[in-house]
């Protein structure tokens, strides 16, 4: 058996509406054909005003985004103030660069508002894609065409949420690696927060 074949599977998705942000992912945990768990949480709370979803190893998403969110918080504490989105995914890119040689082996979409609501991509090696929305992971070519099927840039929170769910149900659907239920992460002016559905 190939190497590729125990790159565990997972669906992410980031989309941009109005007022947020919208992001969201599948719980399954996969090695190969063997699913070690349907209660895997790949969704995250980076800082007050920007989350981050991610696809690949269960781990190494973990341990970047502590990572991510101690040195956040340490900026903030130093500069009293807020950080950015922009500025905390420049960071979680040093950091991924930084590890270039033995990389986290994970996709990240980390998402809130600049001067306007973003998504930006990473992969494994700290390259940053920014986006209006963006899917990860063994499903995203499923979910990434559902988005762009549906996708407008001045999108309600109502609709932006149901394009997301219906892009999620889709991967779900064809992708055998993906699902168990959907965490979905939402960034808007009033803050973060976090809620879950079964799909």
């Amino acid at each position: 058996m190939s190497f590729d074949a125990y790159i565990p599977g997972a669906t992410a998705v980031g989309i941009t509406y109005k007022d947020g942000v919208i992001m969201a992912a599948e719980r399954r945990i996969t090695l190969a054909n063997y699913v070690l768990s349907k209660t895997g949480k790949k969704v995250f709370i980076v800082s007050d005003g920007v989350g981050a979803v991610c696809a690949g190893m269960i781990s190494d998403m973990q341990n970047l985004v502590r990572e991510v969110g101690v040195y956040t918080k340490l900026k903030e504490l130093e500069v009293k103030r807020t950080l950015k989105p922009h500025a905390v995914v420049k960071l979680m890119s040093v950091l991924m660069f930084e590890r270039r040689y033995a990389p986290f082996i994970t996709q990240v979409i980390l998402g809130g508002i600049d001067d306007k609501p973003k998504v930006y991509v990473l992969d494994p090696l700290g390259s940053v894609i920014s986006d209006d929305y963006a899917a990860v992971g063994t499903g995203a070519e499923m979910a990434v065409g559902v988005i762009e099927a549906g996708y407008t840039p001045n999108m309600s929170a109502k609709e932006a949420r149901e394009l997301l769910l219906s892009s999620m149900r889709a991967a779900i659907a064809r992708d055998s690696m993906s699902g168990n239920g959907i965490d979905i992460l939402t960034v808007d002016k009033s803050g973060i927060k976090e809620d879950e559905i079964e799909a």
